[in-house]
């Protein structure tokens, strides 16, 4: 086996080729990116890289291979184009571009790329331009000309009249004294850049997007006789305040920053890290209800959920966002970061006003909109983003409004808008008293339930919990949508009224006329007390009329012969609890009679063996009652079935006699000749009886 092993990975490897064997280090995101580019390419000829052009825009992206199919950019719409990857250049006369470019210095590599403005700009310090033709081992982040352009002016003008302060400051800050080419940018890292040592901020994402202090990468390892240039599609400036100490002088964050003191949030924002600040504004808190904003300010670990909340875990630059990505928050809760154009949204909303503030340890963006996590919410708050709000309605109707929106440990069962389609129940104590047992005395999550469990209601009733292979029930009532946990209280969305158990199986049958029959043949079975203890037990009820459709010799023989009487009714007792909620496409439920039920549902109706139950989910407290309209025959007593069971049993035979016959076809050929031989001709005799 060891050497059929070993073989087999010998000839795998050979079918792969010399990239299975001598496979070199993982590639980054970028360089994964870029290769696709190439492959999407290659049929213009050599080094030709596909690239996404925004309509209507000079941006441009390698493309991955999701954006290659969907041909689209924050939901805007590209055109492919195909130009020489970098590093090379076109050949008059050849396809594709063949000829790598010619090395030369820093300073006319910057001309080649695309940055020309740089150089002029390197030409009018005293300094730089010998430094960027002489010896050494540089790396420049230059920006394009485009972002040159884009500088308000009173920077610019601010730059150019001090060129050998300002401006070589400003040129030195985008270059570090090494050679760094893209498999060394890592996502997170910070490199000394060649002004004051500051540090230069490198974000490497997972879609290929590589960022320079929120600045993207647009073309890449550049080499150069001296160093390597990486072209940047904007100019970007030294860093030097943390989130919080941002936070400390924008007028903006006056609420904010209040919040972020009584929460003692801030040493974490002037911390180490790389985190993103949704930084709501002043308006953002405005516009919550002053209840709703005075109640989180006061509760020191809402007002902490609610702030970890527009904290995330990693740097995110507004560049990086080419399409949706889950974002994991501070407070374990994850955001939806897209973007719609040249908008960021956030779980879909354009409430991002102002984007890629700069800070030492992450990146800070302006939202209008307070993001307000579950855990921070009261009941009330969390039922009016849901479809319960009919349900929460009636509960404040009956005065239970205190237990939604207070600090009482609870669990709202609620049931679903549709519950309610026909009308809602009139208010009066009976009512009171089912809506407080949809009222759990916990604050459970659904997580944890498991079967058999009970939860005590407010109403004083025991709820037993049921979980089934694709369904979890409380009672008759099963959950429809994944429960939201709030400050205090949390929310199960049900998808029916949940009705407790109000007796035995025994005594919901003996106080419902429509089974009178049905109690009196259980007593002459003997069958009473079954149905009266404790137990699990799913009871498909015949009402009355299920009996007298019965002609009546047989049934008179029925109820005349104990014994057979009490087989039949065990055979419509199962011995666990099934609610309609519960049970799919089919179950097969024993029977106390040892028989299975086939017990189905399809569009709302129940059947059992099909039979259509007329009305489900009657509880009990030791099982659940299905009332039906017909008696059902264990399958020993429909002569077709024991017509089907002769038939499977003839047809086991045959196929096994089949398998016998090949046998001793293949062992006689094996055998013959062989001293086993006398004893294979006394099989077939053997086979032949």
């Amino acid at each position: 086996m060891a050497l059929l092993v070993r073989l087999l990975a010998l000839a795998l490897a050979l079918a792969l080729g010399p990239a299975a064997t001598l496979a070199g280090p993982a590639k980054s995101p970028y360089q994964l990116v870029l290769q696709h580019s190439q492959l999407r390419g290659r049929q213009h000829g050599p080094n030709v890289c596909a690239v996404q052009k925004l309509i209507g825009t000079n941006k441009k992206y390698f493309t991955n291979c999701k954006q290659w199919y969907q041909r689209k950019i924050c939901g805007k719409s590209t055109v492919i184009s195909y130009e020489c990857c970098p590093g090379y250049e076109k050949v008059p006369g050849e396809k594709g571009c063949p000829a790598a470019l010619p090395l030369s210095n820093l300073y006319e590599t910057l001309g080649v790329v695309g940055s020309t403005t740089t150089q002029l700009y390197t030409d009018r310090t005293e300094k730089l331009r010998p430094e960027m033709e002489g010896p050494g081992s540089f790396t420049i982040f230059a920006p394009s000309n485009e972002a040159w352009a884009s500088l308000p002016a009173e920077v610019l003008d601010s730059l150019v009249s001090n060129v050998n302060i300002e401006l070589l400051n400003a040129l030195r800050y985008h270059m570090v004294d090494r050679r760094v080419l893209t498999d060394e940018l890592k996502h997170g890292m910070a490199l000394t850049s060649m002004y004051q040592n500051s540090n230069i901020q490198i974000h490497h994402y997972p879609n290929g997007i590589i960022t320079v202090n929120c600045a993207r990468l647009l073309k890449a390892d550049h080499h150069a006789t001296n160093g390597v240039v990486h072209l940047i599609d904007k100019v970007i400036s030294t860093i030097t305040n943390n989130i919080q100490q941002i936070i400390e002088i924008e007028d903006t964050f006056e609420t904010l920053r209040a919040a972020v003191a009584a929460s003692g949030l801030n040493t974490v924002l002037e911390g180490d890290g790389q985190f993103t600040l949704l930084a709501p504004t002043n308006e953002a808190f405005e516009k919550i209800p002053a209840e709703t904003l005075n109640r989180i300010l006061g509760d020191p670990e809402a007002l902490r959920d609610l702030l970890n909340n527009h904290i995330l875990k990693s740097a995110m630059c507004a560049e990086a966002i080419i399409a949706g990505v889950s974002m994991e928050t501070l407070g374990g809760t994850t955001l939806e970061v897209g973007c719609s154009g040249d908008m960021l949204t956030i779980n879909g909303k354009a409430i991002i006003s102002n984007k890629d503030i700069l800070a030492t340890n992450g990146v800070i963006h302006f939202i209008d909109e307070l993001l307000i996590p579950d855990s921070a919410k009261t009941l009330f708050e969390l039922a009016a983003e849901s479809d319960v709000s009919t349900a929460v309605d009636l509960f404040r109707q009956a005065g239970l409004g205190t237990h939604l929106s207070g600090n009482e440990r609870v669990t709202l069962l609620a049931p679903l808008n549709s519950v309610f389609k026909d009308g809602t129940p009139r208010l009066d104590a009976q009512t009171r008293s089912l809506l407080l047992n949809h009222i759990v005395k916990d604050q459970v999550a659904s997580k944890y339930l498991y079967h058999g469990q009970t939860l005590d209601t407010l109403g004083g009733k025991k709820l037993r919990v049921f979980v089934y292979r694709n369904s979890l029930c409380i009672e008759n009532s099963c959950i429809a949508a994944h429960d939201k946990r709030g400050r205090y209280g949390s929310l199960f969305t049900m998808d029916r009224m949940l009705t407790p158990p109000m007796g035995t199986v025994m005594d919901i049958l003996k106080g419902d006329s429509r089974f009178s029959m049905l109690v009196a043949a259980i007593q002459s079975a003997g069958l009473t007390e079954t149905l009266n203890r404790e137990g699990v037990y799913t009871v498909f009820a015949p009402t009355n009329e299920a009996f007298q459709a019965m002609p009546p010799e047989e049934l008179n023989k029925l109820l005349g012969n104990a014994k057979e009487l009490a087989n039949i009714l065990k055979y419509h007792v199962g011995d666990e609890i099934l609610v309609s909620g519960g049970i799919g496409a089919l179950v097969r439920l024993k029977s106390l009679q040892g028989d299975k039920l086939e017990v189905s549902s399809k569009n709302n109706v129940v059947n059992v063996n099909k039979e259509p139950v007329a009305e489900a989910d009657i509880m009990a407290t030791n099982g659940v009652v299905h009332v039906i309209t017909t008696i059902l025959q264990p399958p020993a007593n429909r002569p077709q079935e024991r017509g089907d069971e002769l038939a499977d049993s003839a047809l086991e035979i045959f196929k096994q006699a089949s398998a016998f016959s090949r046998v001793r076809s293949l062992l006689g050929s094996c055998l013959s000749g062989t001293a086993l031989g006398p004893l294979f001709g006394s099989m077939k005799g053997l086979s032949r009886s």
